[in-house]
């Protein structure tokens, strides 16, 4: 589905349809997280509830983890096209 970025306030966003907030079960005021993969040119949203009551982690930790992975992400990515050497 095609949408256009359109002005919120002094911000700019995309209204995402209704149907698709209903199939994971998001309402006003939902907490979501929101990743973007630059090579592949996407934005990912994330419902953060789904995903903590999945894991069993609390709020908290959560939010620690996705600060710390916003300020160490280039190191993150290095390291993640690191390979072992064959023995």
């Amino acid at each position: 589905m095609k949408r256009k970025v359109t002005a919120m306030g002094n911000s700019q966003g995309v209204l995402i349809p209704k149907e698709y907030l209903d199939r994971l079960g998001l309402k006003k005021g939902a907490e979501v997280e929101i990743q973007v993969d630059e090579e592949k040119g996407q934005i990912l949203i994330f419902s953060v509830a789904k995903e903590i009551k999945k894991s069993g982690i609390t709020p908290e930790f959560a939010r620690e983890v996705r600060e710390f992975i916003e300020e160490y992400k280039p190191a993150l990515k290095k390291l993640s096209n690191f390979q072992k050497p064959l023995h």
